[in-house]
């Protein structure tokens, strides 16, 4: 069976209110042989509530960030696909699954998800132009959904790129190096809800935040 080859990897900080319902979803109709949970230095009680709903919880020792969780995820990960998704997918995760196909027909050897619009407008759409421009500038090629962590990967793709690099960089990084390689990325558009950040002081800092660590990331990948 295919479900038997792939593993699904879920990096989580904080996440105890979402992860639970993320998790229970994916078990109702379950494709996958593992699900790994990479608590990326929680203070509350993510660990707890992933546990019993998890193959495997691994708790890194602090935080981290987001692309040493991955890492650290797929090292560990026994399937062929390696399907990374958000912790706060809630009772939409469950539509993952046709991430895969295009993987087992050899269509693709990466699948990005592409999120339906916002239903409350947040930022200006700054850090996604940067993200999506700035791949376009070093690969030549245009992904819409650069940002988007829900992806299936090929092992043997994860193998080849390495460690991916850190926090809000990880996805530009990973589209990049993909597309550098050869890789065939292929976009498809899945019905995911995810919590959306506001267009309210925080979400300001945090997409200031992402705006700076992608800007860096592309920087580094432009001087190869």
């Amino acid at each position: 069976m295919e479900k038997a080859r792939v593993s699904v990897i879920i990096p989580a900080y904080n996440e105890a209110t979402r992860i639970g319902t993320t998790l229970q979803a994916l078990w109702s109709t379950p494709f996958f042989a593992e699900l790994i949970v990479v608590d990326d230095g929680s203070e509350d009680h993510t660990s707890e509530i992933a546990i019993p709903l998890a193959t495997r919880v691994i708790r890194l020792p602090g935080r981290c960030g987001k692309g040493a969780a991955l890492y650290r995820g797929w090292q560990e990960a026994q399937g062929e696909y390696l399907l990374f998704l958000d912790a706060d997918l809630g009772e939409s995760s469950h539509h993952a699954r046709h991430l895969l196909p295009p993987l087992f027909r050899d269509r693709a050897d990466v699948t990005i998800a592409q999120f339906p619009s916002a239903q409350k407008k947040g930022g200006f759409g700054l850090v996604k132009m940067l993200a999506r421009e700035g791949v376009f500038m070093l690969t030549g090629s245009y992904v819409t959904s650069v940002l988007s962590g829900q992806r299936a990967y090929k092992k043997e793709v994860l193998t080849v790129l390495g460690e991916p690099v850190q926090r809000f960089g990880v996805e530009v990084g990973m589209t990049i190096d993909c597309l550098r390689k050869g890789y065939r990325i292929e976009e498809i558009p899945l019905p995911f809800q995810h919590r959306e950040t506001l267009r309210n002081w925080d979400g300001f800092k945090h997409r200031g935040k992402q705006f700076i660590q992608i800007g860096s990331t592309l920087i580094r990948k432009a001087k190869g």
